[in-house]
């Protein structure tokens, strides 16, 4: 993958002051713990979804901000940011195309950040 294409996806530069600090191989075992709990953010973002329940689901998408940002998945970091602001003018119009994003590409941003880490370890 190209770098600027992949720079879009994970926060290289805090990826590589992790690696440096901590080591790849230490980092990736943070993110095999993202990956057991993935499903479950994504599916509370859903259910709040759907559900209608602006609050949860704005809550939900704060924690997956988070969580999402402490392993330098950069895109879906960025989406559930805007998810998470629903006072924000756009935010009913958009929340679903935004959370439609974080459910399309947060199996493969997170393959994406493996193998990054795993050619660094």
């Amino acid at each position: 993958m190209a770098t600027a294409e992949l720079e879009s996806i994970l926060d290289l530069n805090t990826l590589e002051q992790y690696c440096s600090a901590i080591g790849a191989g230490t980092l990736l075992k943070s993110v095999v713990l993202f990956e057991q709990l993935m499903p479950e953010y994504v599916g509370n973002l859903v259910n709040a979804k759907n559900a209608q329940d602006k609050d949860t689901l704005c809550s939900e998408a704060h924690k997956f901000k988070g969580a999402a940002g402490s392993v330098g998945l950069k895109r879906i970091q960025q989406f559930a940011q805007l998810l998470q602001h629903g006072e924000e003018a756009n935010w009913a119009e958009k929340h679903s195309e935004w959370l439609q994003v974080i459910v399309d590409h947060a199996n493969a941003d997170l393959a994406e950040l493996k193998q990054y880490l795993e050619s660094k370890a």
